[in-house]
């Protein structure tokens, strides 16, 4: 037979006064009177048949008991929260979740985001990042862009826009010591290499430019993210492979330059991509047609 469930008040007014260790503060929190507080957690005793707190004349102690009892407590109603938001955001048809890779988001999605949300200022976007594929049954995101082929079962993907691989560096860099007139000159400068899916870049671009694969495995900087190698790139610590989405605008407002013309197609591109079923929600199709637009113009 089931343990009765307590009354909710009286764990709230537990969990309350036990982080504060002050029956005053948790009634203020609570927005009751400490009489309500003092009664509910009497209540919550009787009814665990356990003593929950040693009341001092000036402090406030946990029993044994309670200091076990409460990070379930604290748990529970933790659950309890995100189950209610997440309730919320899946009947809120204001607000936009986007899941995308962290090294899009900074470097193409945010900069360009403003314009969305002026053209839909009822719209609330939440942008998370992840490099996993999106469960849409279990989650909360209403759509991601992602890069691959397009080819996800049980989803609507549509093309944004594809990616050509090519180097660059800083401005500077071209003006110091090792000059970097042709791609040859790359043997005397470091290389900056992004990992997790990017390791085999270079390579492919140094054969399309019949240069020795080898110069990729000389010595340089490697980092985990894309965006971050592009810093490194403006900072002056090497050349990197920059990819279309993710320097353009770098190289717009010159912070990067492209020392050569020799550019290698990517064999796949950025997808929008949505549940099924879910395609046709009004805040989806106002960020459908905006991404698709903003994707296809020229930088």
């Amino acid at each position: 037979m089931s343990a009765r469930l307590p009354s909710l008040n009286g764990l709230r007014a537990f969990e309350a006064a036990a982080r504060h260790l002050s029956f005053t503060r948790a009634a203020s929190e609570l927005n009751v009177t400490q009489t309500a507080i003092s009664h509910q957690i009497k209540r919550l005793e009787d009814e665990l048949g356990i003593r929950l707190f040693v009341r001092n004349n000036r402090s406030l102690e946990l029993t044994p008991q309670a200091r076990d009892y409460l990070p379930l407590v604290r748990a529970a109603f933790d659950d309890l929260r995100l189950a209610t938001e997440r309730l919320v955001r899946k009947t809120d048809g204001k607000v936009l979740t986007v899941s995308t890779i962290a090294s899009l988001a900074a470097k193409w999605l945010l900069p360009r985001l403003s314009a969305f949300q002026e053209a839909h200022p009822g719209i609330d976007v939440r942008i998370t990042t992840s490099t996993s594929l999106v469960d849409f049954r279990t989650g909360d995101v209403d759509a991601a862009l992602r890069y691959g082929r397009g080819h996800w079962p049980g989803v609507r993907a549509e093309w944004l826009m594809a990616d050509e691989l090519f180097p660059v560096c800083s401005p500077a860099l071209l003006q110091g010591d090792k000059p970097l007139r042709c791609p040859q000159d790359l043997s005397h400068h470091t290389l900056l290499h992004t990992s997790g899916g990017y390791d085999d870049d270079w390579r492919l671009w140094l054969t399309a430019a019949g240069l020795p694969a080898s110069i990729s495995k000389q010595g340089g900087l490697s980092f985990d993210l894309i965006f971050v190698t592009i810093q490194a790139a403006i900072d002056g610590f090497g050349v990197a492979l920059g990819r279309t989405s993710y320097v353009q605008d770098d190289i717009a407002k010159g912070r990067l330059v492209v020392p050569f013309k020799i550019a290698l197609p990517a064999d796949a591109g950025f997808y929008l991509v949505s549940p099924e079923g879910r395609t046709d929600l009004p805040k989806l199709r106002a960020f459908r047609q905006w991404v698709k637009a903003t994707a296809q113009a020229k930088p």
